[in-house]
């Protein structure tokens, strides 16, 4: 018998990202998704839509704020000054969840490739909006919700991002 890992829906319309845990609990958060709509070619910047499951956790026990380029720390933590001297930066803060598809043709493989294009639900700078897309593809999170639901998660869980 296999563990429950639990269930992640995206509401694009909604910008909410629901957590239902394999014990029943729910946790609900507002997120930010990308700017560009839905979408699921290589190069659109569009949040894909579409079954996935997390592929990877990247960066237990970094500090909240802790900068991520590549998928590795940088050793910075966000402030506003280090925002003003890279103000061109996507950033990628505290904690990454990396998805990967489940559809062949829809959301994996080919040009249509979840994981290649680098989807996260990441933490972002508190001074990004929430509720609106606002993101370059990715699933935004404030830093102190995605550790929280960084913790409640695990490799495997599912994933359903929908409009």
């Amino acid at each position: 018998m296999s563990e429950d890992k639990g269930h992640i829906d995206v509401d694009l319309a909604a910008q909410r990202l629901v957590f239902r845990a394999g014990d029943g609990q729910c946790y609900e958060y507002s997120v930010s998704t990308s700017r560009y709509g839905a979408g699921e070619q290589e190069g659109s910047h569009c949040t894909p839509r579409g079954h996935h499951r997390i592929r990877a956790r990247i960066g237990a026990g970094a500090a909240c704020g802790a900068v991520f380029r590549g998928r590795r720390p940088t050793g910075e933590i966000y402030s506003p000054q280090l925002a003003a001297e890279y103000p061109d930066r996507d950033w990628i803060l505290s904690r990454i969840l990396w998805l990967g598809g489940c559809e062949p043709g829809k959301n994996r493989y080919g040009q249509v490739d979840s994981q290649r294009r680098y989807i996260y639900i990441h933490g972002t700078p508190d001074s990004e909006p929430m509720g609106r897309p606002a993101s370059i593809g990715c699933i935004r999170m404030r830093n102190d919700e995605i550790i929280d639901l960084f913790e409640r998660v695990q490799s495997g869980t599912t994933v359903l991002i929908h409009e």
